[in-house]
């Protein structure tokens, strides 16, 4: 009795926690997907109604399906782009910074890191100005080089997505390389010195030795920042606000991914029953890759 008396008296202290978890963050989550199972939208703001699962058939196969799927598409086409380019260029640099013999590697690893230090709206409207298509430094650049025509970055479809993952790209590598020169330094010279004594190369002692280690403890990370870059709203919305246009969708444009197509649908086309529908969607997958960076981080083991 004693002991129940005491588990209970920490509920008062755990309140305000659990009062503002509840406000923030689950009362959002129940009203979103309430409203998607209802017609709220332009023409239904002041009487609405129940109509069931009629969203999620209208997004899987319905009208909106030609906007769901293609945007699905993109979306993990980019997040998977920008997070394993991302971990590929952080690797190599790491592996270059991590000589020993490189006695500026210190000074190469703060100017590398300038990206990740930059306040990212800042880096991302400068990045959205050197992609101008009339003004913008690439393109002026390239003109100096003798480059006469002009790289459509914001009306091509190639080149807009190619931007983008550019930007994200470059935001993104930073992190990654220290990532991975956190890991490498952690890993013993033996394994080095006992591969050098039984022949292995640089190619070989990197593919059985320096890659797996890192790619073992980076793994968790790897996925965090794949669930980010999948719900990358800011970086989309303000280089190319999802353009180019398509022309069959009001909804989303070729560089749109779910997030920002959630927000136009609210903000633009006042669909709020879609755009609660898609936010759905996007809950369930970043709540699916979550699970599996807990999973892989061991953050559901009990401790000994």
């Amino acid at each position: 009795m004693h002991k129940k008396k005491k588990s209970l008296a920490a509920y008062p202290f755990l309140l305000p926690a659990l009062i503002s978890i509840a406000i923030v963050t689950c009362i959002p989550i129940i009203y979103t997907i309430v409203i998607s199972f209802t017609n709220y939208n332009l023409y239904h703001i002041e009487e609405f109604s129940f109509i069931g699962i009629k969203n999620y058939l209208e997004v899987i196969s319905g009208s909106i399906r030609a906007v769901f799927f293609p945007v699905l598409g993109w979306t993990i086409v980019f997040a998977a782009l920008s997070t394993l380019g991302s971990y590929a260029i952080g690797m190599f640099l790491a592996v270059l910074l991590n000589n020993p013999h490189m006695k500026e590697s210190k000074v190469y690893r703060s100017i590398l890191i300038i990206p990740w230090a930059l306040p990212a709206t800042i880096a991302i409207l400068a990045w959205q100005g050197l992609l101008n298509e009339q003004y913008g430094g690439i393109n002026n650049l390239l003109h100096t080089l003798g480059l006469q025509t002009a790289i459509p970055w914001m009306t091509d479809v190639f080149w807009a997505r190619f931007g983008i993952i550019m930007v994200n790209l470059w935001l993104g590598f930073p992190y990654m390389l220290n990532v991975c020169l956190g890991s490498l330094q952690s890993i013993s010279t033996t394994y080095y010195e006992a591969a050098k004594i039984d022949g292995a190369t640089k190619w070989q002692s990197f593919r059985n030795i320096t890659f797996p280690l890192v790619f073992k403890v980076s793994v968790p990370l790897v996925v965090a920042t794949f669930a980010s870059n999948f719900n990358n709203f800011g970086n989309i919305y303000m280089i190319t606000e999802g353009g180019p246009a398509r022309l069959e969708s009001q909804f989303a444009g070729y560089t749109d991914i779910l997030a920002s197509t959630t927000y136009k649908m609210t903000t633009w086309s006042n669909r709020y029953d879609l755009a609660a529908t898609f936010s759905v969607f996007v809950f369930i997958i970043v709540g699916v890759l979550t699970l599996v960076n807990m999973n892989l981080s061991g953050s559901f083991k009990e401790a000994d």
